[in-house]
């Protein structure tokens, strides 16, 4: 059995480290703790490995983040991976830092990588993980904080969140979305 699992983010030096990107930084703890290593694919870099017995096809659409789902439809198709194996990993405003949730759906709450991928999916019932990174900046600057650095506060505690994230994502594929999210979400 196939899984995809999308770390969200864009490409680019100037986005490495911000809080936007840590579906990439999820991914790429997944891939690690997995010995697999990305390589250059159509519309993403693509990372394989197995876990529990499953196959898991780990992506960082290269598309950025407003044509994401570009890129999850394609490799959906091409490596025919049913809807209820797809996992994508995100970060979210409404979630206070750190705070991780995993959902079977739901609308885009205003992020543009969830928009594009219920687009091209035509439904927004494909799992989620949700990453918090907080909502502490100044009217009118939500770019600016989602595409900044961590904070020190935040930095101080993100690798253990990311590994806890990296957890949940290995989770999906072996035991399920609804296990993971009972074992997980409000932890």
């Amino acid at each position: 059995m196939k899984f995809l699992i999308v770390g969200l983010g864009n490409i680019g030096p100037d986005y490495v480290n911000t809080r936007h990107n840590i579906g990439f930084d999820v991914a790429d703890a997944l891939a690690n703790a997995l010995s697999a290593t990305f390589s250059t694919g159509k519309k993403a870099w693509v990372a394989e490995a197995r876990h529990k017995g499953k196959q898991l096809i780990i992506i960082k659409p290269t598309t950025f983040m407003n044509l994401s789902g570009e890129s999850v439809r394609y490799w959906m198709q091409d490596q025919k991976i049913a809807l209820e194996q797809v996992l994508v990993v995100t970060d979210d405003l409404a979630l206070d830092f750190g705070t991780l949730r995993m959902r079977p759906g739901g609308g885009a709450a205003g992020h543009n990588g969830i928009t594009s991928i219920i687009e091209c999916l035509g439904t927004d019932q494909f799992a989620r993980l949700r990453f918090g990174i907080g909502n502490n900046y100044p009217k009118g600057r939500q770019v600016d904080y989602v595409l900044g650095q961590w904070d020190k506060g935040q930095a101080a505690s993100l690798l253990e969140r990311i590994a806890v994230a990296k957890e949940m994502a290995k989770s999906f594929a072996a035991i399920g979305l609804q296990m993971t999210m009972n074992a997980f979400n409000n932890k």
